[in-house]
């Protein structure tokens, strides 16, 4: 599957209009089914589609335990993917409604609401420890590994990692998409998650930092900087906090002890 597509473009630039080479990152939509009802259509780069898959469903709190899982049936034709996940209960039951979209990432998920009423109940716990050198470390091995943004500068970057180390890198034209591909990918497997960090580009809305805690993630970081609404989440429940890192410096908007020196 071809990550991108070779275009020739004009650039206008001081020298007037010149003929260019580029590559442009491949989309194509994902249509999400549970137990044969459509959910969702993700525009997404097509990567990692059964992770992507039941990573969105267990962000929207569609899916709870990997137990529940009959099967996931990919298929890829017509120049889109069609992604039907079966599981033993029906989580529509009692009239239960969801509202169904088509996204690259930038809208809420289909329970938005019950989503955030639920996870601001929580209090994250961890015995995570990291030092700001290693935040830096991790957000520079990003950037390396970034090679299809390179080639592009058409996507997002999200990694999950202990302090020392980067396990699981992931990117797609919506920053939603790569973490949910980790969320999947971690639920499917059985990837312990409460002594992890993610690390990603993007901006932190509350979203995003909704599928961090879904599966227990206690610290996230990214490039870009973090919402309001994410701020005053993460200090209601105790989850670290960080955004803006540059090569030499970073914010911190809460930090319940994690981050030591």
């Amino acid at each position: 599957m071809p990550e991108s597509f070779p275009f020739e473009i004009t650039e206008y630039g001081p020298n007037g209009p010149e003929q260019k080479h580029i590559e442009a990152i491949r989309e194509v939509p994902l249509t999400i089914y549970l137990n044969d009802r459509e959910v969702v259509t993700l525009l997404c780069t097509g990567k990692y589609p059964r992770h992507l898959a039941v990573g969105f469903l267990k962000s929207d709190a569609l899916l709870t335990d990997p137990a529940q899982l009959l099967g996931v049936d990919i298929q890829d034709e017509d120049g889109r993917i069609t992604a039907r996940v079966s599981v033993r209960h029906d989580p529509f039951a009692g009239g239960r409604e969801i509202q169904r979209s088509i996204t690259s990432g930038c809208g809420k998920g289909t329970n938005f609401d019950r989503n955030v009423a639920t996870i601001s109940k929580r209090r994250v716990t961890s015995d995570l420890k990291v030092t700001p050198a290693q935040i830096l470390a991790l957000a520079g091995e990003l950037k390396q590994r970034s090679t299809l943004y390179g080639r592009t500068r058409g996507c997002h970057n999200s990694s999950l990692c202990t302090p020392d180390e980067m396990l699981l890198f992931r990117e797609d034209i919506g920053r939603h998409n790569a973490i949910d591909m980790i969320v999947g990918e971690c639920f499917l497997e059985g990837v312990p998650t409460d002594d992890k960090m993610i690390v990603s580009t993007g901006r932190v809305a509350s979203e995003i930092l909704l599928k961090t805690v879904r599966i227990g993630v206690s610290l996230l970081a990214s490039t870009a900087v973090a919402t309001s609404f994410s701020v005053e989440l993460a200090r209601k429940i105790g989850l670290t906090l960080i955004g803006n890192i540059k090569a030499d410096s970073f914010w911190v908007y809460n930090d319940p002890g994690r981050i030591i020196t």
